[in-house]
């Protein structure tokens, strides 16, 4: 199943790959500098096909566990002070090219906004992205009244993040929350007296099957 975010770039690859193919059917097709082409737009539609993959994945474990928001590698845990969250913890993972770039609610919440923040694209993985780069925040509130965040922060090629979240809407864990296009890193901050975190950094996650973690 193909992510319909991806159909912005993936129709103009299947066109050049396309014209190419045709343009060697008119023409000459020993010609080295369009044998290359085509090979370099065959290889590249079929990247765009994988990377815009989007697998269907029903949540799994008990309501009260948060789940994954997103797949990739847990890079850091660390303890910060958040406006709306108070004394909290960041988790942060990081999203490859090779990783399903889709975003889901992790627990059923209500929203309570989602900010968007223009910033820089520094590489993903550099810890100064969390607070420099492109991104949009989402706080979202549990029906036990717990707050947390989800960031959605775009990386060095990332030039796009798309955010489904509105204020004041009921979600349900395994909702769509969004979408960031190539290289990305998600956080997620949850408060830090009340959540028990069963991840660690170097843990490999995926998301609506791997949790992260339960509010006590």
């Amino acid at each position: 199943m193909i992510a319909s975010e991806g159909k912005i770039v993936i129709i103009p690859v299947i066109l050049i790959f396309f014209i190419g193919m045709f343009t060697s059917y008119l023409i000459d097709d020993s010609l080295s500098w369009l044998k290359y082409f085509n090979y370099f737009s065959f290889s590249f539609l079929l990247f765009t096909l994988y990377f815009f993959r989007n697998p269907k994945r029903n949540p799994v474990g008990e309501l009260n566990q948060m789940l994954s928001p997103a797949d990739g590698k847990v890079i850091q845990i660390i303890n910060v002070n958040d406006p709306e969250i108070g004394n909290a913890k960041q988790i942060s993972i990081f999203l490859s090219i090779f990783d399903v770039h889709s975003q889901y609610v992790p627990i059923d919440s209500s929203v309570i906004s989602s900010n968007y923040f223009s910033g820089k694209y520094l590489l993903a993985f550099n810890h100064k992205s969390s607070s420099k780069n492109e991104q949009t925040t989402t706080l979202f509130k549990t029906k036990e009244n717990n707050k947390y965040k989800i960031k959605q922060i775009a990386g060095f090629i990332a030039r796009r993040i798309l955010n489904y979240m509105k204020s004041d809407q009921s979600v349900i864990r395994g909702q769509r929350l969004g979408f960031i296009r190539f290289g990305s890193r998600v956080e997620i901050i949850i408060p830090r007296n009340n959540f028990d975190i069963i991840v660690k950094k170097g843990d490999k996650v995926k998301a609506n099957t791997s949790p992260i973690g339960i509010f006590k």
